[in-house]
């Protein structure tokens, strides 16, 4: 049995064990469907690919989730990374399973402007699939969870962006939804890669006190057990160490040694019913002695996520402190794995979906108030709403309103309803009339005061308040009620920024042709809708000109390449690109122009054979022609060993060497033989995407006995890139052979 094999079989037993009513007959048929799919695909640490959809599933499976989730699990990367379709797989299995793995599926079939662009519309997309159907930003956290956990197999480069993102997005988005254990999880593994230096040194500081202080966390924990069993309390009691990066943080934001962190150690109290955590409460007060503010109740006003429980800080009479928290087992059960667990109760019912429930309005609020956001905007404000210190305050009428840390009554106003901070002229809190920038603290009472003949929000507002929901509909307003003013202003603030960067307007209106091609590098359609953005906060006049800069930048390189082409048209022979040489005399510098240094020879003109097309790391050598200049081969090139052995020939080769800066580009060849079958053009496409290479040219002809080959231009900084590009299209499914031209 293979790898696989035995892999799936741990999975089905697993299965069986959490959920005996399970259709293990369907879910392995979605196994089998998967491993016939990803065929020899490998993953980096060289495993088959099927690995881990394996590994994926079984996080599902200890989650307690469904079958149709395992069985998505299992299928989650087919649409991305194979031929299959949503079709098929809504025919095999069921249209929800196919719109659970269309769900988790990245956008990887569309072209972006920019990093952020993708990351933008990958996470709204993931959080409009969330709005229907909660399992699948499940099925998404558990396949990063697994890629996290295999990091090590990445590039440095690699393990650094995907630890970033992982910090960025999808620890906050497990603290939003209630899933602790695995936020820390990935929060730990995050930071491992991020600042590996700080993470040994907290892990050893841990590991330092654990086997110092292991006798007082046992002793502790008997003392509660022992007084908490004399009052008749049925409880479960368990000591701990606080996990890696939530000490990391404490450490290095307020300057402290690991000795001067209160909640390093931690007890929790699992116990039947809620009175039962008021008596626990009663009898730690009575035990310890309380750390005066440090006790939060979170029963009686819940996280925004759901989370339930009391803390309190106490200090024993060894003068340590600790933190216990006290929860029923409902609770403690909802704290660790959050909606996953909210979900399992909510599943018998019929005709419903979480989706549609007010405990997920927040992801509804969150996609209407980021319609029109930047990108790196959205994702920064993706990072605040779900990762942000909160601040619970009460309307007049005694509803809780949780609100980002320092809120202000703006934040307030605009929490309740658009319509209520558009019409605010003023602000009560605990019955005193207040300014707009008074930060609100927990237990305040906040009344609004408005007016029918409100002017609306001011543009101030939007660097008073601390929300980017009340941000977000401040802009909105703006963009609505006041077109023409934001035309004035933003355009004000465009010349401004554009002449601060040495740039006028009439150097981007120069000609229509020429607007349009800025217009569409800032995703705007015209220059009024442009000034209008900048005007109602939409963009940033900083942002706008610097992406028209680099626009114009690289349009002048091209203008300037098409001019040297033209030049030398006459002095290129067919199909050949010829490049100016470096200067007179031999290069003694180890970089050059045309990225190659020629020995012995002033003043001469190169040429890349289209034959062989070399890349730097290729090993090369010169053939001096008549009239063109010298043609630049690999040493394994069938057209230049043959001319290597005449010996009348002899004189005209030369030695010649690799000079190339780091941002140099060479075109090179490749020929794919693969099955024929549709899309295949498209995956080969997406691939090269994926390697960020920049393709010049594709074409693909279908051959009688059912084959196909595809050939490619494609433009690569050295013969280690071109590698990783033969290696990641010789993965697509149906492929069989990948060779470069002249190879």
């Amino acid at each position: 049995m293979d790898l696989a094999h035995e892999r799936y079989e741990e999975l089905e037993k697993h299965i069986r064990q959490t959920c005996p009513s399970a259709d293990t007959e369907r879910i392995r048929a979605a196994f089998e469907y998967a491993d016939q799919h990803h065929g020899p695909q490998l993953r980096k640490s060289g495993e088959p690919y099927i690995i881990h959809p394996i590994a994926v599933a079984e996080i599902i499976v200890e989650l307690e989730l469904d079958q149709d989730s395992i069985i998505a699990a299992l299928l989650h990367d087919c649409i991305e990374d194979t031929d299959s379709t949503h079709e098929d797989i809504a025919r095999l299995f069921s249209p929800a399973v196919a719109d659970l793995v269309e769900g988790v599926t990245k956008l990887t079939r569309m072209q972006y402007t920019s990093r952020e662009d993708e990351q933008m519309e990958n996470l709204r997309k993931m959080f409009m699939a969330m709005a229907k159907d909660v399992r699948v930003i499940l099925i998404k956290l558990c396949d990063r969870l697994h890629n996290m956990r295999t990091l090590q197999y990445q590039s440095t480069a690699k393990q650094k962006e995907k630890a970033l993102e992982t910090m960025e997005v999808y620890a906050p988005i497990a603290h939003r939804l209630g899933m602790q254990k695995l936020k820390w999880e990935l929060e730990d593994l995050a930071l491992c890669y991020l600042d590996p230096i700080g993470f040994h040194d907290v892990e050893q500081a841990l590991r330092d006190l654990t086997t110092e202080n292991s006798e007082f966390l046992e002793r502790m924990q008997g003392q509660i057990e022992e007084r908490l069993n004399e009052e008749g309390l049925n409880c479960k009691v368990y000591g701990r160490l606080k996990h890696i990066y939530s000490i990391y943080r404490k450490m290095y934001a307020q300057n402290k040694t690991i000795k001067e962190i209160f909640d390093i150690y931690a007890f929790r109290v699992m116990v039947d019913d809620i009175p039962a955590c008021y008596n626990v409460l009663g009898c730690i007060h009575d035990m310890f002695k309380p750390v005066l503010g440090r006790f939060k109740d979170y029963i009686g006003t819940p996280k925004p996520n759901g989370y339930q429980s009391l803390h309190t800080t106490v200090v024993g009479r060894e003068a340590i402190p600790f933190e216990v928290q006290i929860r029923t087992w409902q609770m403690h059960q909802t704290a660790e794995y959050g909606v996953a667990a909210h979900w399992k109760y909510k599943q018998g019912m019929a005709n419903q979906k979480l989706g549609t429930e007010q405990d997920f309005e927040w992801v509804r609020k969150l996609l209407e108030s980021q319609q029109d956001t930047d990108p790196d905007e959205f994702v920064h404000s993706l990072r605040v709403d779900m990762f942000a210190d909160e601040v619970f305050v009460f309307t007049p009428n005694g509803d809780v309103k949780s609100l980002p840390a320092n809120a202000t009554p703006i934040d307030f106003a605009y929490s309740i309803h658009s319509a209520v901070g558009n019409s605010m002229t003023g602000a009560r809190v605990n019955g005193r009339i207040v300014t707009f920038e008074t930060p609100l603290k927990n237990g305040d009472i906040v009344e609004i005061i408005t007016s029918k003949n409100a002017h609306g929000p001011s543009r101030d507002w939007m660097k008073i308040c601390k929300s980017n929901e009340a941000r977000n509909k401040i802009r909105q307003w703006y963009k609505k009620e006041r077109r023409e003013e934001n035309i004035a202003t933003g355009r004000a603030m465009f010349e401004t920024e554009l002449k601060h960067m040495g740039l006028s307007l009439s150097s981007i209106t120069a000609t229509s042709e020429l607007l349009d091609t800025l217009l569409r590098r800032v995703r705007f359609g015209s220059l009024d809708e442009l000034y209008a953005a900048i005007g109602y906060g939409g963009m940033s006049a900083v942002k706008a000109v610097g992406r028209i800069k680099e626009e114009l930048t690289r349009l002048g390189r091209l203008e300037r390449q098409r001019a040297e082409q033209e030049a030398m048209r006459t002095a290129a022979s067919a199909g050949e690109t010829i490049y100016p040489a470096a200067g007179k005399g031999i290069p003694k510098a180890r970089h050059s122009e045309n990225g190659i240094i020629v020995e012995g020879i002033d003043n001469c003109m190169v040429k890349f054979s289209k034959c062989c097309t070399p890349v730097p790391g290729d090993p090369v050598v010169g053939f001096i022609t008549k009239g063109y200049g010298v043609s630049i081969h690999r040493q394994d090139c069938p057209n230049a060993e043959p001319a290597r052995r005449k010996p009348e020939e002899q004189g005209r080769w030369v030695k010649v060497a690799w000079a190339v800066s780091e941002d140099a580009h060479f075109r090179t060849s490749l020929e794919i033989s693969a099955k024929d079958r549709d899309g295949l053009a498209l995956d080969v496409a997406m691939a090269l995407s994926a390697q960020k290479v920049r393709l010049n040219n594709i074409s693909a002809r279908s051959q009688p006995d059912g084959y196909a080959i595809v050939n490619l231009e494609l433009a690569v900084r050295d013969q280690k890139e071109l590698t990783g590009v033969i290696n990641k299209l010789s993965q697509i499914s149906g492929v069989f052979l990948v060779r470069r031209a002249g190879g």
